[in-house]
């Protein structure tokens, strides 16, 4: 990684040979923001991030925070979607329940997610970096891969100074900050993006790669998440060097399929390929509640909401789902999925709700839950969806029935009307922390939902 003869101003976008000024600033506009290596000119795959994403646009939407620890997310009962970088100074992390996040930060001003909001401002920053390249892979809502190899002619430059000018487009138009991490891989332009954070620009070349690896954790590594690193933590793996000392055979053997990733990765080896329009795997809805909950009667209706966001979001992208998925936490913060899969894949709200109010009554034991979603994954094209089916008779007028109260609602608005199951003593218990998601199709394991601050 270190400074050596080809240095970018990431202000003027000056580029010039030779060593850093002694006082590290860019001989022609002052700029104390240089970046400099030695292969830096050669690098184009690249990792963008939106600092601190949902936070920083409730900031730019509200100057009167720009100063101030904000925290979006639920209310006490909920958890954090995102802090911005002065509640982070206090220990405020993504995930983190609320009352925990209150109590390292009481000063801060919680926001309720605005999704809407945030998926149409990251629709703009990616609309942005299409405009460079079509190899464009999002990861999430705020996060992609860009391969800019061969854009050097058509943009005047190599790619860490079209990547420079990008993100200063992204702070003129959208009106907040990114960071970038410029690799020969996805694995380690992805690290780079998060070591200088906020309004970072790193980059990991070819000659240093395994050198910056050997030191770093093992939690570094993408796809491995807590339980994982647990394990490899037990079998005294706690630098991604340790791995790099034992063949991969032997990682193989003792961690699966996962091995021969982490094999590869401690050389510094990635070898997937920036992938745009990756198809979306999962489609899900969940909420964190205000209070536990028990009974069927109290979860019932909200269970219900869920299902139509979820059929919702699958007839907007015209694919349905073979598996419908049952998530809950328990009062004492232990996660419980429950999956069935279905003979035709289907879009109804019905379908879904029926599957997944069976899996959650054999979960109904007495136990307290804080937590409850619902998923739709196995997806497929929408012409399979919902086919006749002679066993259930009354299946073809339910269709019927939710096709039409989806038309009443895309004319007159989302609550024009409602079904009762939907309705009940528990309907205003649902906390703000109310959170839906796409899964794409890309490599991330098990700490990947949410998409903003996850990392």
């Amino acid at each position: 990684m270190g400074t050596a003869p080809n240095i970018l101003c990431r202000d003027c976008f000056t580029l010039r040979h030779g060593p850093l000024p002694v006082s590290g600033r860019c001989p022609r506009c002052g700029s104390p923001r240089q970046i400099g290596d030695s292969e830096l000119t050669r690098l184009s795959l690249a990792h963008l991030d939106c600092d601190a994403f949902y936070a920083s646009i409730e900031k730019r939407d509200n100057p009167d925070l720009t100063e101030k620890p904000v925290i979006v997310g639920g209310g006490r009962r909920g958890v954090v979607s995102a802090a911005c970088y002065i509640a982070r100074i206090h220990g405020v992390r993504s995930a983190m329940p609320m009352f925990k996040a209150l109590k390292a930060c009481p000063q801060a001003v919680v926001i309720k997610p605005n999704m809407k909001k945030y998926a149409a401002e990251g629709r703009r920053v990616r609309q942005l970096m299409r405009a460079i390249t079509p190899l464009v892979e999002p990861l999430s809502i705020d996060e992609a891969f860009m391969d800019l190899a061969g854009t050097e002619e058509l943009h005047g430059g190599p790619a860490a100074e079209t990547l420079a000018r990008l993100a200063q487009t992204v702070e003129r138009e959208v009106g907040i900050t990114l960071s970038i991490g410029l690799s020969f891989n996805k694995f380690l332009a992805k690290i780079a993006s998060d070591l200088n954070k906020p309004r970072g620009f790193s980059v990991i070349n070819r000659a240093g790669a395994v050198d910056f690896l050997r030191d770093q954790p093992v939690s570094l590594i993408w796809g491995a998440g807590r339980s994982l690193v647990a394990k490899l933590n037990h079998d005294g793996f706690h630098r991604i060097g340790d791995l790099a000392l034992v063949s991969e055979a032997e990682l193989i053997d003792r961690f699966g399929a996962i091995g021969q990733r982490l094999a590869r990765f401690a050389r510094a080896e990635d070898g997937r390929s920036v992938t745009p329009d990756s198809p979306v795997k999962s489609v899900s809805a969940e909420t964190t509640f205000a209070a536990d909950l028990s009974t069927t009667d109290a979860l019932q209706p909200i269970l219900w909401r869920l299902c139509e966001e979820v059929s919702d979001r699958l007839k907007q992208k015209a694919i349905a789902g073979r598996v419908v998925t049952l998530k809950l936490k328990t009062d004492d913060f232990k996660t419980l999925t429950r999956r069935r899969s279905l003979p035709a894949p289907t879009q109804l709200a019905d379908v879904l709700f029926h599957v997944s109010e069976t899996l959650l009554r054999a979960e109904l034991d007495g136990r307290s839950f804080r937590l409850i979603g619902v998923g739709s994954s196995g997806l497929e094209d929408a012409t399979h969806a919902d086919p006749p089916d002679l066993a259930d008779p009354g299946g073809g007028k339910r269709k019927r029935v939710e096709h039409a109260i989806d038309q009443i609602r895309a004319r007159h608005g989302g609550d024009a009307i409602l079904k009762g199951r939907g309705l009940g003593g528990t309907a205003t218990r649902m906390s703000p922390s109310h959170r839906f998601g796409l899964g794409a199709a890309s490599d991330h394991a098990e700490d990947n939902e949410g998409g903003d601050e996850n990392r």
